[in-house]
């Protein structure tokens, strides 16, 4: 299912307060209205979690606000396997019974939710969109790179306030357990976090005669978040399936052809569903009724996709750009073209 409107997402979550209150939440379920009223009501925050949630309301918005980015991502690196980081609008967690689940997929959700609460709040913080940080104020004086000597100035996305706020929220409810899950838990928050780290990038502008780039003013910045989607997405592919060490401190590999994990790997413990059919107790919706491709030899393929139910052919109406032509200056004029295209799509389980 496609990420609900902001509006609707935030009504749900203040009735699924009550309605499901028995059942373990998170602070996915957040809203961007940022009030006592929500930070009171969402199932499953600890007390540590409330206590910022209260503290700082226009934090909230920001990770609410960004909550779109990062679940768009995960499904925009998904979306043509099985799984496809689907949410669900009527769950407390919103992708439902598949995080009880120690899977590789939990562990990609986890990685590029703590992202994006980075990416965010850092965003949020150079864009003045907050009271209590702004660019980075460490970025001062001069400095040296490849290129030689330069001057900071501009406006440094302030990344380490924005990693501290997110260890401080983000991972407060699995410090507060400290259980198996949680170790992973925490290790997945991490390894997102130190992928935003990874794409900053220095940015910088030439002052000097005729453009000469004698001296350089230069900044950090945060890069496109799908750089850091990628990154993780490589990470999901080579995740490490682990046991936690006999002290319950850390990780072992799970089997001994396997490497031991780095700071940056992904982890996890279960093997995950195949995701044919629709299964409550896995979370899996199942790929029927997925649009799939005929020709690709791929994960996207009818074969694979549709897990050898078979397919359906229906015919449909597209309407394109074409016979574009380029008019002096400076406009481009395209026609509307209609094509009519066989769509594919995987038949249900039977």
């Amino acid at each position: 299912m496609n990420l609900l409107p902001s509006g609707i997402f935030f009504l749900l979550s203040v009735a699924m307060c009550w309605l499901t209150s028995h059942v373990d939440a998170s602070w996915w379920y957040m809203g961007t209205i940022g009030s006592q009223v929500m930070c009171d009501n969402i199932p499953g925050l600890v007390n540590k979690q409330r206590q910022l949630c209260r503290q700082h309301p226009k934090v909230m918005q920001a990770i609410g606000a960004g909550m779109k980015d990062w679940i768009v991502e995960c499904q925009h690196q998904f979306q043509n396997h099985r799984w496809n980081c689907n949410t669900m609008a009527r769950d407390h967690n919103l992708f439902g019974r598949l995080l009880l689940r120690s899977s590789r997929e939990a562990a990609f959700v986890y990685a590029v939710s703590s992202a994006g609460v980075v990416y965010a709040l850092a965003r949020a913080c150079s864009g003045g969109q907050l009271d209590s940080c702004s660019c980075d104020p460490t970025k001062k004086g001069s400095s040296r790179d490849a290129q030689g000597s330069f001057d900071w100035g501009g406006c440094s996305d302030h990344v380490e306030h924005a990693v501290r706020f997110s260890q401080a929220f983000v991972d407060a409810k699995e410090r507060a357990e400290r259980d198996a899950r949680a170790l992973m838990n925490l290790h997945n928050n991490r390894a997102g976090r130190k992928a935003v780290k990874r794409f900053m990038t220095l940015e910088c502008k030439c002052h000097g005669v005729s453009g000469s780039c004698s001296l350089r003013t230069c900044w950090l910045a945060l890069a496109d978040f799908r750089l850091t989607g990628d990154h993780l997405r490589k990470r999901y592919n080579g995740a490490v399936q682990v046991a936690v060490n006999q002290y319950g401190t850390g990780f072992t590999a799970a089997h001994a052809h396997f490497k031991r994990p780095s700071k940056n790997d992904l982890v996890y413990f279960e093997d995950s569903p195949d995701y044919c059919i629709r299964n409550y107790e896995s979370g899996s919706l199942g790929t029927g009724g997925r649009v799939c491709n005929r020709t690709s030899r791929g994960v996207d393929s009818c074969e694979v996709m549709c897990c050898g139910r078979g397919y359906d052919t229906s015919r449909v109406s597209r309407t394109t750009k074409c016979e574009c032509k380029f008019h002096w200056c400076c406009a481009v004029h395209c026609q509307d073209c209609h094509l009519q295209v066989d769509l594919h799509t995987c038949k249900g389980q039977t």
